[in-house]
């Protein structure tokens, strides 16, 4: 088994030294969202988001029970799927979840392999290994479920040429607004149900050969009303990090637990996407209608030279930009980093975004859990869910 590191200090690298990745990953593929109208959430994130056209499949291709459009940007794909019938089991999800992710696809080398290894080490099916092929080649796919109804698909392309996979078509249009220089993902939140956590810290670990490389309990990540627990996953690479949070006991309801009775079980809280430029960015998003969370107070802002330590000499951007933009500042010994996030990007309070811009830090801005999440019980009650 690869042993456990207990700080992201030691790197990545070293997690697996003298074991064998059993599930080597090569990246994200995509993700899929189940959404009630997929030709409006695919306009929504092309305007407000900056994804570009990129492939279709329904009615006009031969699917005569759901469409899907795909957009992308640089190295991040989202599918937009939604039912064309009231007997497709998609209904069912959107009626439980509302929009929400139905899938983390991995990029694999061999998706069949992928599959035998996940399921013996008690993996539950979603997908047996299955070839689809079209004039441009065959993609291998498989699938297994992990927390909620969530699920992880393995795609194997390396023998496939065409727009995106079999059954889509290259989808052009008039209309592709500039993108906002988003470029990939840089990991994907997952909320489970009380005392949970543990169970999935474990089922990742032995199922698919991730490792637990950091952890905040519920005195790390507090307020004066709630508080959280997580750990973060990676699989050997790190390419593919997956933050696991749980409800921990406070005065009055978390942010994690709105989730649960909003998206109605387990599920995929977050996407952070990484920016190489997030003033740029955020502004951009801004200028388009995406709402984000409240600015921290003045008194964060004057702490962050302080925080930043023997970083502060580093911080390229300007404080009062920062400010302006309500985008906060983090550090770790290996840098610092820049985050932001949205708020809740359809009605229920669930599925959000994180922009983050990584300036050789690897946490995940444990320096500002405490303000994040004032922000986030700001907008609890405003909605009575406080």
């Amino acid at each position: 088994m690869a042993k456990k590191v207990e700080s992201v200090n030691y790197g990545l690298e070293k997690i697996f030294d003298g074991a064998q990745d059993f599930l080597p990953l090569l990246g994200t593929d995509f993700i899929e969202l189940y959404v009630g109208n997929a030709k409006q959430a695919a306009h929504y994130y092309r305007s407000a988001f900056g994804f570009q056209t990129h492939a279709y499949k329904g009615l006009e291709t031969g699917s005569k029970d759901s469409v899907s459009y795909v957009v992308i940007q640089d190295k991040i794909r989202l599918i937009l799927t939604s039912p064309l019938n009231s007997k497709n089991p998609i209904n069912d999800h959107i009626v439980k979840h509302g929009d929400g992710v139905k899938t983390i696809a991995l990029w694999v080398e061999d998706a069949k392999l992928s599959w035998e290894e996940t399921t013996k080490r008690g993996a539950k099916s979603f997908m047996e290994p299955t070839v689809e092929e079209d004039e441009h080649g065959e993609v291998i796919k498989s699938g297994i479920y992990t927390y909620g109804e969530t699920v992880h698909m393995f795609i194997e392309r390396k023998n496939y040429n065409g727009q995106f996979l079999p059954g889509y078509k290259k989808w052009e249009s008039d209309y592709n607004p500039d993108p906002v220089g988003l470029k990939f993902i840089d990991h994907m939140v997952g909320n489970v149900g009380w005392n949970e956590m543990n169970t999935w810290v474990k089922w990742y670990e032995n199922v698919m050969g991730f490792v637990n490389f950091l952890s905040f309990d519920d005195k790390q990540i507090h307020t004066e009303y709630s508080a959280l627990m997580s750990k973060v996953m990676s699989n050997g690479n790190g390419r593919i990090k997956f933050p696991i949070n749980e409800p921990a006991e406070g005065k009055k309801k978390s942010q994690i637990e709105e989730y649960l009775d909003f998206y109605e079980g387990s599920g995929v809280q977050h996407i952070a996407v990484s920016t190489d430029d997030i003033i740029k960015t955020v502004s951009d998003l801004r200028a388009r209608g995406i709402e984000f969370l409240s600015t921290p107070p003045d008194d964060y802002y004057k702490a962050i030279p302080g925080r930043l330590e023997e970083h502060d000499h580093e911080l390229r951007e300007d404080i009062e930009r920062l400010k302006s933009l309500g985008i906060m500042v983090d550090a770790d010994e290996e840098g610092y980093l820049l985050q932001i996030f949205t708020k809740p990007v359809q009605d229920r309070p669930t599925l959000f975004f994180e922009i983050i811009q990584r300036m050789g830090a690897r946490g995940f801005g444990a320096g500002n859990f405490k303000a994040l999440f004032q922000s986030i019980e700001r907008e609890q009650g405003l909605r009575g869910t406080l």
